[in-house]
């Protein structure tokens, strides 16, 4: 019965959590339209349908891989963007160029 408590534990069929990708996906996005600017984590959650609480979760998951770089302040608030690394594994994962 314990399986069945974490439903975002990456387990499907592929192995890869949804949540990570809908992440990245955003993240990719927020690079090909504004490649010189992060996006705050309000709106990255709001756009990847994610909580807060998982984003941050997910986010630290990927800083640690990194693949992706916070900029969090004080009040709580915070920056997301792809790494160097992360902008060409999104690049070879979702198989768009880079502007």
């Amino acid at each position: 019965m314990h399986d069945e408590d974490n439903s975002d534990d990456g387990n499907d069929e592929g192995g890869i959590d949804p949540v990570l990708v809908a992440i990245l996906e955003q993240l990719w996005r927020a690079h090909r339209e504004t490649p010189d600017r992060e996006w705050s984590l309000a709106k990255l959650s709001k756009q990847a349908g994610v909580p807060m609480s998982g984003l941050r979760r997910h986010l630290t998951a990927l800083v640690d891989s990194g693949l992706v770089v916070t900029t969090l302040a004080e009040d709580g608030t915070g920056r997301a963007s792809l790494s160097d690394d992360g902008r060409t594994f999104c690049a070879e994962v979702f198989g768009q160029d880079a502007p």
